[in-house]
């Protein structure tokens, strides 16, 4: 199948080459066993997020004996495939227009497809009768999507153009003959048959694991005092936008453009200058204002407020936590979140984000923490 200061003023930019994070333990995920409800993030279009949801709940008529399907998965897979299809319309039955085609396989070179692929399909689902290309959200061949298509919406029609079909078919595919998918071994497996490239299942978990952190709201039931308070504080922003710079002691605000910094990649427009929100180091200044502590305003600096945390295991809920491109040297510091607890982590990823969940592995250079609190 083919699925296929300035610069240190502020800080959460990522570093070159830090993209794609490390194979990561999905280790909420795993600990709850199913978790094809509840949930949500930011950068999926509401309709795709119901696709996902649905066929996560449906893949075991098709599949009994598979375990620990979520929308999480599926939603990894979407995000590398299609981005989500967004830039599409999605029709309220989960029609994808303009459809979503793959490159045609003709062993043209072009996209690295070098062995052509014979058509199967007639042009009837890739629109080319002259041999196959991929299709849909999912992008799946129409090969393929003749053993697995289903009809998920009730239309009479298994169609890989549209997100609820598309989605079950992902989840049926995915899950085989009955796998457990909260085995990382498992879903390892599921994506590498999706996909034979050790860099096509990092990235795939990656949004997996962002996913799934997204999905599991911090257990603050516990928690009281001024741990409380600077997480809910800094909870309460959820889906506010990144902005290099943004962020004060009072709350959102519009940021800056470097000379590297707060651009949309893709159009090259100064975003920052424009988006009321926060920065990582903008976001922890805001939730520390709210207890009375005066954070220093970039991440660097953050790091030495506070007794000093080296290890994972021993965080506690409102400790920061710091990334570096070389660990042990506090001048490399380029993020900082706030622990919530459960291996997870609120923060301020990178522009095009928002303020979200992570889990404390989503990003590389783990330097440890502080303890401000």
């Amino acid at each position: 199948m083919l699925a296929l200061l300035m610069f240190a003023a502020v800080c959460c930019a990522a570093p070159v080459g830090n993209a794609i994070s490390a194979y990561v333990a999905l280790e909420t995920r795993a600990q709850q066993g199913d978790i094809a409800g509840g949930g949500s993030a930011a950068d999926i279009p509401p309709r795709m997020l119901t696709a996902y949801k649905n066929a996560a709940q449906q893949v075991r008529k098709y599949v009994p004996k598979c375990r620990g399907m979520g929308w999480p998965i599926l939603a990894g897979i979407a995000k590398v495939e299609s981005n989500h299809a967004i830039g599409r319309d999605i029709a309220d039955n989960g029609d994808i227009r303009p459809k979503i085609y793959g490159i045609l396989l003709n062993g043209s070179g072009t996209g690295g497809n070098t062995t052509p692929v014979p058509d199967t399909d007639g042009g009837k689902w890739d629109g080319a009768a002259a041999g196959e290309r991929a299709v849909g959200p999912f992008q799946f061949l129409p090969s393929t999507w003749q053993s697995i298509g289903k009809d998920a919406g009730g239309d009479g029609t298994a169609d890989p153009h549209n997100a609820d079909d598309a989605a079950l078919g992902a989840a049926i595919y995915l899950c085989g003959n009955g796998r457990d998918l909260s085995k990382d071994s498992q879903l390892k497996s599921a994506i590498w048959q999706y996909n034979h490239s050790n860099a096509y299942v990092a990235n795939v978990l990656s949004w997996i694991n962002q996913y799934t952190a997204a999905a599991t709201a911090p257990n603050l039931k516990n928690l009281s005092g001024k741990a409380r308070t600077v997480i809910e504080a800094a909870l309460s922003q959820r889906g506010v936008p990144y902005a290099w710079g943004g962020g004060t002691a009072k709350g959102k605000s519009t940021g800056f453009c470097d000379r590297v910094n707060g651009y949309d990649r893709k159009t090259g427009k100064c975003v920052a200058a424009t988006t009321q929100g926060f920065d990582c180091s903008g976001l922890t200044l805001y939730a520390y204002a709210k207890v009375g502590i005066t954070l220093p305003r970039v991440a660097a600096a953050q790091a030495s407020v506070g007794k000093r945390i080296s290890s994972r295991n021993a965080l506690r809920p409102g400790d920061l936590v710091f990334y570096a491109d070389a660990p042990g040297h506090d001048s490399t510091i380029y993020h900082v979140g706030i622990y919530v607890g459960g291996g997870q982590m609120i923060n301020a990823p990178r522009t095009g984000t928002t303020v979200r969940l992570d889990a404390v592995d989503a990003m590389s250079g783990f330097a440890g923490g502080t303890r401000p609190l």
